[in-house]
């Protein structure tokens, strides 16, 4: 088989191979190919080998055919159109129909946007999604502002949403924020007019629908909690366009009437069109000309009108409004109870004190009365005869105490018993002084029992007796220690245990 050219190489590529890089062949150079079974190549051009052809898929990265060719793989092409759209519309607003709604365990909203032509796949992520104020679903009329982008992985055109909100929210949130800025800027939101409520109020104006759920259960709350209360439902449209008016007049009548202590204005949760009457300027100004403290409950918790700023006081939904308004009187009972308890426990603690000055003031009167007197002069008499009696008894005591003691003196003095005193001194100092003559005596010999051992340790005749001698010179009596105290032919006198000889020096 014949080495083809660089033109007619790619006549032998079948499907399967690759190029192993990118890079254009240039005329005259080998090409190599290496097929996808039996690995046998193919080798082209007169200048050797070029950058292989592998089997295997196309790579991401461009390759251009030295036939002129601009080939793009699905990753390519998929990746330049999201480019292009994204660059073309950036972020856009979208209105259209919810469909398809799906939210997974991820918290990642899937829906796709239609209506009466067409429809595009969505996506809100849940960074996003977790920001919604309502519940997504199907057949909702939405507004979404979107990035235009493309599916690469299955090459589906889609848009990632940023901001979702019902149809018409977002010109009814600009009006609402438009209202709130300009009502708090005159005053009408300012903390130092809001009113107190009265804290046991007799009572109550509720203006609110008289079909609504709110009603039935502020009702339910203020027959549990305080049922001596008396409430006046003033039922009025609480959405729509005839809402605002009816409400306003609503609140200008409470106000006139003059009967009650607090207006409570509530309704039930619904979307922001729904609770667009309590956003109403009207309204909002009704509600400060008030001379009733007003309390506003309009929605959910997380529901906030311009009623609800202007407002004495707001309380999260109707049922809460209903306990802020009045106390429980399962708690005042408790509140009486304890208080009649202090109270009877004071007129106890006062009458016993008046009891006690009673006494007091009885036992005086009966003190000063003649016979009183009389009782206590005998009562008097008698303690001192009492007194005198033990005293003459201690006296007679301390007399017969003293005479023995004399007598026992007396005694001890006596020559006979003296005598006897002195015989037994004697006898007991003979007997201490011979113990200690023995004593001494005995110290002495034992003395001297000592001092002789140790004179007999040291004396010359001991040593005698071990077989020495003491040489002596007989003319002068001294003793002898070296040969050079001697001359040859001296005599000597030699000393014995037992005697004595005379020796004489023989050199």
């Amino acid at each position: 088989m014949s080495c083809p050219t660089i033109t007619s190489a790619v006549a032998y590529l079948q499907p399967g191979y690759r190029l192993a890089q990118t890079g254009r062949a240039a005329a005259g150079t080998a090409v190599r190919a290496v097929a996808a079974t039996g690995g046998r190549t193919y080798t082209a051009g007169p200048s050797g080998p070029v950058p292989a052809l592998l089997p295997g898929p196309m790579s991401e990265d461009r390759v251009e055919y030295s036939l002129g060719r601009d080939v793009l793989t699905p990753s390519q092409l998929t990746r330049r159109a999201r480019d292009l759209l994204e660059d073309e519309f950036g972020l856009i607003w979208l209105a259209g129909e919810l469909s398809n709604f799906a939210r997974p365990a991820s918290g990642h909203l899937y829906f796709s946007l239609k209506d009466g032509g067409a429809q595009v796949r969505c996506a809100m992520f849940k960074p996003k999604s977790s920001l919604l104020r309502f519940r997504p679903a199907d057949g909702m009329q939405v507004l979404a502002r979107a990035r235009v982008s493309l599916y690469e992985a299955r090459g589906e055109f889609q848009l990632i949403v940023e901001h979702l909100e019902e149809a018409g929210e977002g010109a009814l949130q600009r009006e609402f924020e438009r209202l709130k800025a300009l009502l708090a800027a005159q005053g009408l939101f300012a903390s130092e007019r809001k009113r107190p409520l009265p804290s046991h109020p007799r009572r109550l104006a509720v203006i609110t629908s008289a079909s609504g759920a709110a009603v039935r259960d502020v009702l339910s709350v203020l027959g549990r909690r305080y049922p001596l209360l008396q409430v006046d439902v003033v039922p009025v449209p609480v959405q729509g366009k005839e809402a605002p008016p009816a409400i306003v007049l609503a609140l200008k009548r409470v106000a006139a009437a003059a009967r009650h202590d607090v207006i409570l204005l509530t309704r039930g949760g619904g979307s922001i069109e729904d609770l667009w009457a309590f956003n109403d300027e009207a309204v909002a100004r009704a509600i400060h000309a008030s001379a009733i403290p007003v309390v506003s409950a309009i929605g959910h918790e997380i529901d906030f009108t311009i009623a609800d700023f202007v407002a004495d006081l707001r309380a999260p939904t109707p049922s809460a409004a209903a306990e802020l308004l009045v106390p429980d009187a399962l708690e005042i009972r408790r509140a009486l109870e304890q208080r009649a308890g202090r109270l009877q426990l004071l007129l106890q603690r006062r009458l016993q004190r008046h009891q006690q000055q009673l006494d007091r003031l009885l036992a005086q009167l009966q003190a000063r009365s003649p016979a009183a007197r009389l009782q206590l002069g005998r009562s008097r008499l008698d303690g001192l005869q009492l007194r005198l009696a033990h005293a003459l008894a201690r006296s007679q005591q301390r007399t017969r105490s003293r005479l023995d003691t004399l007598q026992a003196g007396l005694l001890r003095q006596h020559p006979r018993e003296r005598l006897q005193r002195l015989r037994l001194a004697l006898a007991n100092r003979q007997q201490l002084l011979q113990s200690s003559l023995r004593a001494r005596l005995d110290a002495r010999q034992g003395q001297l029992a000592q001092l002789a051992r140790a004179l007999h340790a040291i004396s010359p005749l001991a040593v005698l007796g071990r077989g020495y001698a003491l040489l002596q010179d007989p003319a002068s009596g001294r003793i002898v220690r070296t040969p050079s105290d001697t001359t040859a032919g001296q005599l000597l006198r030699a000393r014995l245990a037992d005697g004595e000889l005379n020796v004489r020096v023989e050199g």
